[in-house]
């Protein structure tokens, strides 16, 4: 029967790469003191199922696609705040970043030559430490050989744990302290006083910064705001903020908080919730967002997916957001038209984009870049898909080319993407990895546990004491330059902002990019002195 099983599992390899993913999430979802590995456990999985057949090969571009498809889906999400994080405390943070990973590279060399391990080996466990399976593949294409799979194997569960364990005792040493989590969408009725009568709203608006109005209650009717809308006394303004200190100051100045009169009365304005699903109001600023003509409409919510958005000029609606209208009780279906309205829209986004933008990237890891006394290195198939989709995240639309996708398919998207990539490190580097781990993986595991801390440290010590980064934003940038998202969700809990997710974005690519180039840097030079 074991023989029977063997021989299937090594000649079907799509068969193995997806018994690798199915059981891999099956044992990721495993759950130790809190700690799980999730999509990691592919990985090992993968490389248990590569011992048990030896002849099972996951041959053609099934992994690489997989990795694209990763790579792919971070850069347009997190594209805004990584070219934002180029500027301003972000350079820092990546300064900081980009220390701390080339320290924990050397490390990995130094350690490497003393006990002897191979150049491969040690680039992979450099790449395991990091979690960083775009330098894996271009550890793979320099050295070409699975010695950098064996390496990432091995020094990868620490590489998710490490940092974990690291930014907990950090946390228990600095003890935070954080404001309670703000609800971001605050409304309030104000009713007008006697000394603002007779103003238009622009001029009453305009000293209140972060405070929007909404609906404006005028001679007993509800209507939509316009800038020149004049106020008389005991009329009333529907506003919204973030904070709701800015709707108590907001009331101050204009008169007094008065609620129930704007949301009791329906007759001439009715609210109503719609799903976003057409292409033509997505990645549109709501300044320039078109709206139906010919009677009374204004935008006043918008939920996305678990937050609610305070509705600025230069918010973009994405697919899958779900937006409150207001407009006259008889125009609510062709509101519903006009928005799409469907739940699908959540998982819908463009192939033709995906399709370009993935060729675009892939064209741009092609293109050679020669360094004096090195050689030529690329961004390979691990830097210029990131690098590209950055960008197209940051662009979000170009005329009717809309770049973005929903979160759930970009979840979908990357996940699976990084599942495919795993199953086929692991089953390839299956038999070599059991042979190495017996010669030499416990020296393996200690360099990896060095690397990993040196790096960690680094960014955390110097940046708590030395450059003082407030706690949230420093635990994101440890999760950045270590790499693994089950890291970043750690930090979340550690620091309950929004902070560690902007920090990881603003680090995260531009440590990926810098890995990638390091290593293949190093093998190039490995290599060639090897070879002379």
């Amino acid at each position: 029967m074991l023989d029977l099983a063997r021989e299937i599992i090594g000649s079907q390899p799509i068969l193995t790469a997806f018994l690798a993913i199915g059981l891999g999430y099956l044992v990721g979802q495993i759950s130790i003191g809190g700690f799980s590995l999730g999509v990691g456990a592919v990985l090992f999985v993968g490389l248990a199922i590569g011992a048990f057949a030896p002849k099972a090969q996951i041959i053609g571009p099934i992994g690489l696609t997989g990795l694209i498809m990763f790579l792919y889906g971070i850069g347009i999400l997190y594209g805004r705040q990584f070219f934002e994080g180029m500027v301003g405390a972000g350079q820092k943070y990546n300064l900081l970043a980009l220390v701390g990973c080339l320290a924990g590279l050397i490390v990995a060399l130094g350690l490497g030559h003393i006990f002897g391990i191979k150049i491969g080996h040690t680039l992979g466990i450099y790449a395991g430490s990091m979690t960083s399976t775009a330098t894996l593949q271009a550890a793979l294409d320099v050295m070409k050989n699975k010695d950098p799979s064996i390496g990432y194997s091995i020094a990868y569960p620490f590489g998710v744990i490490g940092p974990i364990l690291c930014i907990y005792f950090m946390t228990q040493i600095v003890k935070p302290k954080f404001p309670a989590k703000a609800q971001r969408f605050h409304m309030g009725e104000i009713s007008i006083g006697e000394r603002h009568a007779g103003k238009r709203l622009d001029e009453l608006t305009t000293a209140l910064g972060g405070v929007r109005v909404t609906m404006v209650r005028k001679g007993g009717h509800n209507v939509v705001p316009a800038a020149d809308t004049v106020l008389s006394a005991g009329d009333a303004i529907l506003v919204v903020a973030e904070e709701n200190e800015a709707i108590a100051r907001a009331a101050a100045t204009l008169g007094k908080l008065e609620p129930g009169r704007l949301a009791s009365d329906r007759a001439d304005l009715d609210y109503i919730r719609v799903f976003v699903g057409k292409a033509n109001v997505v990645g549109v600023p709501l300044a320039s967002l078109p709206m139906p003509t010919g009677y009374p409409t204004h935008l006043l919510h918008v939920r996305r997916y678990d937050a609610d958005l305070v509705p600025a000029p230069d918010l973009m609606l994405e697919f899958g957001d779900r937006v409150g209208i207001l407009t006259p009780p008889d125009r609510k279906e062709e509101i519903r038209r006009h928005f799409g309205d469907t739940v699908k829209a959540a998982a819908e986004f463009s192939y033709v984009s995906l399709g370009l933008g993935m060729v675009m990237g892939v064209l741009l890891g092609l293109i050679p870049i020669p360094i004096p006394g090195v050689g030529v290195v690329t961004l390979g198939i691990g830097g210029g898909p990131l690098i590209v989709a950055l960008i197209l995240g940051k662009l979000r639309r170009t005329g009717p080319m809309l770049w973005t996708m929903p979160l759930p398919a970009n979840i979908v998207l990357r996940n699976f993407g990084l599942a495919m990539f795993l199953a086929t490190v692991g089953v390839n580097a299956g038999q070599p990895f059991v042979r190495t781990v017996a010669e030499s993986g416990f020296t393996m595991l200690f360099i990896g546990v060095a690397v990993l801390l040196t790096t960690v440290f680094i960014v955390l010590l110097v940046g708590h004491y030395v450059l003082k980064i407030p706690y949230d934003d420093l635990v994101g940038v440890a999760s950045g330059a270590t790499g693994n998202p089950a890291i970043l969700v750690y930090s979340t809990k550690m620091a309950p902002t929004e902070r560690p997710d902007i920090g990881y974005a603003m680090i995260f690519p531009s440590m990926t990019i810098v890995k990638v180039i390091a290593t293949q840097i190093v093998g190039l030079l490995m290599v060639g002195s090897s070879a002379g």
